[in-house]
This record gives structure tokens, C-alpha cells and sequence, in this order.
């Protein structure tokens, strides 16, 4: 699956975009923010992720600038097993940060989410990453007034998040308002 937005691509992850997401998240500031992701964050890693099949319910996607094809970050929707709920997750490079790309992407994703039947999505940001916050509320992610320790890969330690859910309904879910949207 593709997407085109104004400034944006959203396309598949392929084995041989390995390089271009080593780029992007061999940083400690960018793996800080996210969960799952290890530091230091290696090649093997990128490879690994890189090649990770994808389920069609839940699409990942190589965040590009449309106009020179250079990777800005990646976001999807996952899975949360055993709750069965559905997960917003992405990740900007640092040398795009305060851009707008991760809201672009975002509402791209939603849009996506919504056509494959999705009715509601969560998130999460840890508290020392309040940018994170921005976008999930910009998006119409609402807070769930929790927050948890969740674990972070990076720092290895449980970190304070805060939790958002985004139910689908008629003035949210991906409503772009952005003329060159495209999805194939």
C-alpha cells in the first residue's frame, strides 16, 4: 500500500531500505522516545526490521519526502495482543523534527486505518517527550488521564507514558483536508 500527501510518501518497508532507517534512528534521542526499539541501534537491527513481513491489517510504512525520495521516519498501526486493541506508532529522524511530517504521516495512517475497518486506535508518549503529545492531539487522539510505566528498550528501564485512544467517527479518522491526498 501507498500513500501520497502533500509533501509525503508513505510506502512499503523493503529489505533494502535497511540503510535509510539506520540513518534515521541510530540516534539515542530518537530511540529514547519509542519502546521497543533498542540502543545502540545497529545494522543488524535495521536489516531485521527491514525484512519483517507485514500483516494487510496492519500496514507499516517508510516515511519519504515525495520530492527527493529521502527517508524522514516510519509510522503504522500494530496490534496490542492480549487486548486486542490497535496501536499508532511512529518515528521522525531528528533532522526533521518540528516539521509537521509525523501529523502529515499521521493523518495519512488514519485515513489508512479507518478504509481497513479500524474503529479505534490508541498511543501512547513517554512524559519527557511532550512533542509526541502534540501530534496525538493535533491527530484527535484525546488523553485516557492514565499514566503507566511502560518499558523502554532504548533506556533499559520503565519510563512514565501517558496513554491517548482515538475512537473513529464522523469528524475524525484520517478527515485530511488536504487536497493532494492520494492512497493505492
Amino acid at each position: 500500500m501507498f500513500h501520497r500527501s502533500q509533501r509525503l510518501l508513505l510506502r512499503p518497508i523493503w529489505p533494502e531500505d535497511w540503510q535509510g532507517v539506520l540513518a534515521g534512528i541510530a540516534d539515542e534521542g530518537v530511540v529514547r522516545n519509542l519502546s521497543s526499539v533498542p540502543w545502540p541501534y545497529g545494522e543488524h537491527h535495521a536489516r531485521e526490521f527491514a525484512a519483517r513481513p507485514v500483516e494487510p491489517l496492519f500496514p507499516r510504512f517508510l516515511i519519504t519526502r515525495a520530492r527527493d525520495a529521502q527517508v524522514v521516519g516510519c509510522i503504522g498501526i500494530g496490534p496490542i495482543e492480549p487486548w486486542g486493541q490497535t496501536e499508532l506508532g511512529y518515528w521522525i529522524a531528528r533532522p526533521f523534527w518540528g516539521q509537521g511530517f509525523a501529523t502529515e504521516a499521521g493523518r495519512a495512517v488514519l485515513g489508512i486505518a479507518k478504509a481497513l475497518g479500524h474503529r479505534e486506535l490508541v498511543s501512547a508518549h513517554f512524559l519527557d517527550n511532550p512533542a509526541s503529545g502534540q501530534v496525538l492531539r493535533k491527530l484527535g487522539f484525546e488523553t485516557t488521564g492514565r499514566i503507566e510505566e511502560r518499558f523502554s528498550c532504548g533506556r533499559g528501564e520503565m519510563v512514565p507514558a501517558i496513554g491517548y485512544r482515538l475512537v473513529f467517527g464522523e469528524e475524525t479518522g484520517g478527515d485530511t483536508k488536504d487536497e493532494h491526498q492520494r492512497a493505492a
